[in-house]
């Protein structure tokens, strides 16, 4: 599967985003979906997955209550809806499909497939 994220840009500390993650390929309606976040000089780090279903969704502590995934199997296309954004929210966010089909996509799971990332810049 091809996966493009999109909808990153700048925005102020308390400023809603809402990205993109359009797929291609691979019969989306099978794969668990994940994004992940990589701030300037950290390493990269699970932020919400979605499983293949969409049913059960998974988000790391530091986004739980603000961030919010979801998934359109009509367009192939994983969202990830980001409200009340932080400073520290600041990082290039990629999407990824879990790597098994019919997988969870928990922060547990093997991710392949990594699309091309999207810059989110908060201000403070």
């Amino acid at each position: 599967v091809q996966l493009q994220a999109s909808g990153g840009g700048l925005v102020q500390a308390g400023d809603s985003l809402r990205l993109s993650c359009a797929a291609s390929g691979r019969t989306f309606s099978r794969l668990g979906l994940g994004w992940f976040r990589q701030p300037p000089g950290k390493d990269r780090e699970f932020v919400a997955g979605i499983n293949w279903i969409g049913r059960t969704t998974y988000y790391a502590d530091s986004v739980k209550g603000r961030f919010t995934i979801s998934r359109d199997s009509a367009k192939n296309t994983v969202y990830l809806q980001m409200t009340s954004l932080k400073s520290e929210d600041t990082a290039d966010y990629y999407c990824a499909a879990d790597r098994q089909e019919f997988g969870s996509a928990s922060r547990w799971s093997t991710f392949d497939s990594w699309g091309q990332g999207t810059l989110v810049t908060v201000s403070s």
